[in-house]
């Protein structure tokens, strides 16, 4: 066999990643997902029926205190570098979706801050956060404008 044929060959290929990649630990690795993964989510629930119940908010105003809450909580850890370990550790189960928006948002600042407050900072917050919110505003900018439309 010639070398031009080894190289592209794909059961050689298969071969050199089956022996230079670690074995998975998928097992262990879901299993770190779903408790950490399922505790966010049982955290934020807790915030939500705290504002039901005792501080006698609608559900709707009790889910956004849950929402705003979970990701002041998130960024502040990630400020600290204590989420990072938490994701580290955990896996895609730290990264449910609010608390995985929120990481996203302050690690680019956290990697530019010392470029000042405005440059730094102020310009990479929102370097995730910018294209989701601009196509979020967009979007229900044109549903809205098919709502009224339509009439539906």
């Amino acid at each position: 066999m010639n070398k031009q044929r080894i190289h592209t060959d794909p059961q050689y290929y298969s071969r050199m990643t089956d022996k230079f990649s670690p074995p998975s630990k998928s097992g262990k690795c879901l299993f770190r997902a779903f408790w950490v993964g399922g505790l966010i989510c049982v955290l934020g629930q807790a915030i939500a029926d705290v504002g039901a119940n005792l501080l006698k908010m609608s559900t709707r105003d009790a889910s956004t205190l849950a929402s705003i809450t979970l990701v002041f909580l998130t960024a502040v850890l990630t400020g600290i570098g204590v989420f990072d370990k938490i994701g580290q550790y955990a896996g895609a189960g730290s990264f449910v979706p609010i608390t995985g928006f929120a990481n996203a948002m302050v690690s680019p600042a956290l990697e530019f801050r010392r470029e000042g407050l405005v440059l730094g900072l102020g310009a990479k917050l929102f370097t995730i956060a910018g294209p989701v919110l601009v196509y979020g505003i967009g979007t229900s900018v044109l549903v809205g404008m098919i709502y009224a439309l339509f009439g539906l």
